[in-house]
């Protein structure tokens, strides 16, 4: 079932997750394809949680995937939790798993965000800034590139990133600012604020199972960023919500 829902939002329901993740990936190769051939790197924003992850496993296995050129493909992640490299609890260290150990990348066009005791330390202010400036020096104009997809995964209270419902860092001015209170362990990540995240073509929400029903009914429902976070992501082309019936069945 497919569907334009009143918020703008485009939503697109599927019997399970592995529906969910397999439409997700397709999509993802196809938007990969659009951008390479007009001649244009890709830039993608990444994410972790088991829609995020399961989408990039399943991008191994779509019809066109052999299609892309993986060495034009820029990669980022939206938010992060403030760990040593190759923690397993990364965002990072489950898209290698994923999909990055598969393909053939350019190693300077992956860019993780900062690791726990690496060159900032343990000081995940400076992570954050650190990471900001990264973004800037790969703008061709303002202070982040412009995404060609941001793929999201969304919380049972509605965050997204490692942006929480009734916490103001979503708002801050910089692009990515860091986190020392976050409700979720661990307590320390960097993440993208909203209007870097809303710096994108398209910005996709995945989520499957019961435990989203909720969120997914707050991502719908007009509230503001400071209650919904998820609701408040809008791409600049198009805003879409991947989920199963599961997730779904709270919307009428």
């Amino acid at each position: 079932m497919s569907a334009e829902l009143n918020t703008g939002q485009e939503l697109h329901i599927y019997d399970d997750q592995d529906q969910v993740a397999n439409a997700a990936a397709a999509r993802l190769v196809d938007a990969i394809l659009a951008t390479q051939s007009q001649g244009q790197v890709s830039h993608l924003s990444l994410t972790g949680g088991r829609g995020g992850l399961n989408t990039l496993a399943a991008v191994r296995s779509q019809d066109r995937v052999d299609e892309i050129d993986w060495k034009r493909v820029e990669l980022w992640w939206s938010d992060e939790r403030f760990l040593p490299n190759g923690d397993p609890e990364r965002n990072e260290t489950g898209a290698w798993d994923a999909l990055l150990n598969h393909v053939d990348l350019d190693p300077a066009r992956i860019h993780p965000m900062p690791a726990l005791g690496e060159e900032y330390g343990d000081d995940v202010e400076a992570a954050a800034k650190g990471y900001a400036a990264e973004l800037a020096a790969a703008a061709e104009s303002g202070d982040c590139p412009l995404f060609d997809v941001s793929l999201l995964g969304i919380g049972e209270d509605a965050h997204i990133a490692s942006l929480f419902p009734g916490h103001e860092q979503q708002f801050a001015p910089e692009t990515v600012v860091s986190i020392s209170d976050s409700p979720k362990p661990p307590p320390q990540r960097t993440t993208f604020t909203m209007r870097v995240i809303n710096n994108s073509k398209q910005v996709w929400l995945v989520a499957f199972g019961d435990g989203k029903a909720d969120a997914i009914k707050l991502a719908t429902s007009n509230l503001p960023a400071i209650e919904a976070p998820a609701g408040a992501a809008r791409g600049q082309d198009s805003t879409v919500l991947f989920c199963d019936r599961l997730a779904a069945k709270l919307l009428s």
